[in-house]
């Protein structure tokens, strides 16, 4: 409940934040003689303008935000507010001209005044930014060099956009309205000065150091890390971390991982990274004694706030990293709930963990279940994917009282919430988290 007030809090400062400027031309004094289309206008260039500047929060990573809302929600919530400023900043001129074909000739750079020239930058820039993003891959951008693209058109198009709205004068001409959106053009900076070089500089102070480097099955490597010359940090068992490995912090290339390891035991944290990528494909080679940064905890797919009832966890393939930071958290706790793991994977030969699994069988009140696609010949078990067939035969009797952790990738998490929802889960019960691969597709789209 306490999260939920949190989350709640956070959304409304969020949208005052965005709709601070819409506020400006609703309440403060209006120009003489301007129509409604005018006024049209101005409110799409400021909730644009808004937008733009205040998307630089979600993917700030602020710790205040990181234990609140879902790593992926963010992510997400990026990604689509980034189309709806797009729409409303495009809309701003275009409405004009329509209402107003008079103002084309502000697009001529070489006649038009200083604030129109900044306001037509905006909008190539930002048309920029979108085919750049649109289609990084078809226009052979690697990762890196389109963050870094993406930044510095983002820095320049909100800059261009605060000249021009301060220098267009009609809404700002007022102290308070003029001192509102200064006010937030310095905010928008300060988080980007946070982002690029106060979390980078932090970061740097607190290294880590490849301990171990162990090969699991799958595919899949664990990358043991121990703090160099520092405490460490505390997390929750299933949240996610950012790595830059082998490089400075302020370098723009970074991967999110979810913790794998005990959060009983900070001391020593581990990362367990499946073969997905051009970074994953070489994690194995990794020589110990490589420094790290780690930056978070960040996410909400952890057992806070939970209740003394059992557990259903449910994962395919790497997605059990999160799954098996919460066993061996729950091992070294003691804890005597019942525990159900459905645990998917293509060939009883790729089961990550697996005989760690059977360890904590005997440790835990743990039952797994293992679904496999390709099962052997003499399979016994459970066969296929993690279906509504599956769930209802295997689940125990009082799984309307226990608390639901779903990790893998999309489809499967989708089919397992419209299961489950067939057999009356409610929403309230269950927690979800896409796997390691989908957090970077995700960042990287961010």
């Amino acid at each position: 409940m306490q999260r939920r007030t949190k989350q709640l809090f956070w959304i409304f400062i969020y949208f005052i934040l965005v709709l601070a400027p819409l506020l400006i031309l609703l309440l403060g004094p209006r120009p003489e003689g301007r129509t409604f289309w005018r006024d049209l206008t101005s409110a799409l260039g400021f909730v644009g303008l808004s937008l733009m500047g205040i998307q630089f929060v979600p993917t700030a990573r602020l710790p205040f935000l990181g234990d609140v809302f879902p790593a992926d929600t963010l992510y997400i919530f990026h990604h689509r507010l980034s189309i709806a400023a797009f729409v409303m900043t495009l809309a701003h001129p275009l409405v004009l001209f329509v209402q107003n074909p008079y103002t084309l000739l502000l697009l001529n750079v070489f006649t038009a005044p200083w604030r129109a020239r900044a306001a037509v930058a905006a909008v190539v820039l930002l048309l920029a930014l979108v085919v750049t993003s649109v289609r990084r891959v078809a226009l052979g951008l690697s990762y890196e060099t389109w963050r870094l693209l993406h930044d510095i058109l983002s820095v320049a198009i909100i800059g261009f956009a605060l000249y021009h709205t301060l220098n267009v004068n009609y809404y700002t001409s007022v102290p308070v309205q003029r001192g509102t959106i200064i006010g937030l053009g310095a905010l928008w900076g300060a988080l980007i000065v946070y982002i690029r070089v106060i979390k980078p500089w932090t970061l740097l102070r607190r290294p880590y150091e490849v301990v171990d480097v162990i090969e699991e099955r799958g595919k899949t490597w664990t990358l043991v890390l121990e703090p160099a010359g520092h405490d460490g940090l505390s997390f929750a068992a299933g949240q996610v971390a950012w790595l830059s490995v082998g490089h400075s912090p302020f370098r723009i290339e970074e991967h999110p991982f979810s913790f794998a390891s005990s959060a009983e035991r900070p001391e020593q944290l581990e990362f367990a990274i499946k073969e997905l990528g051009d970074f994953t494909s070489t994690i194995g080679d990794t020589p110990i004694g490589t420094q790290v940064y780690v930056d978070g905890p960040y996410g909400t797919f952890d057992l806070h706030g939970q209740a003394a009832g059992g557990l259903i966890l449910i994962a395919g393939g790497i997605g059990s990293a999160p799954i098996m930071s919460m066993l061996r958290t729950l091992a070294d706790r003691h804890d005597d709930r019942r525990i159900q793991f459905f645990y998917g994977n293509p060939t009883w030969e790729e089961i990550i963990f697996r005989e760690e699994l059977e360890t904590l069988e005997e440790k835990l009140n743990l039952e797994v279940i293992h679904v496999l696609e390709k099962p052997p010949d003499d399979w016994e078990g459970e066969s296929g994917f993690i279906n509504q067939d599956v769930l209802s035969r295997m689940l125990c009797d009082e799984f309307k009282m226990c608390t639901f952790f779903v990790c893998g990738p999309i489809p499967m998490i989708e089919a397992v919430q419209r299961a489950l929802e067939g057999m009356a889960v409610s929403r309230g019960q269950l927690r979800s988290q896409v796997r390691e691969r989908m957090h970077t597709e995700l960042y990287k789209m961010a």
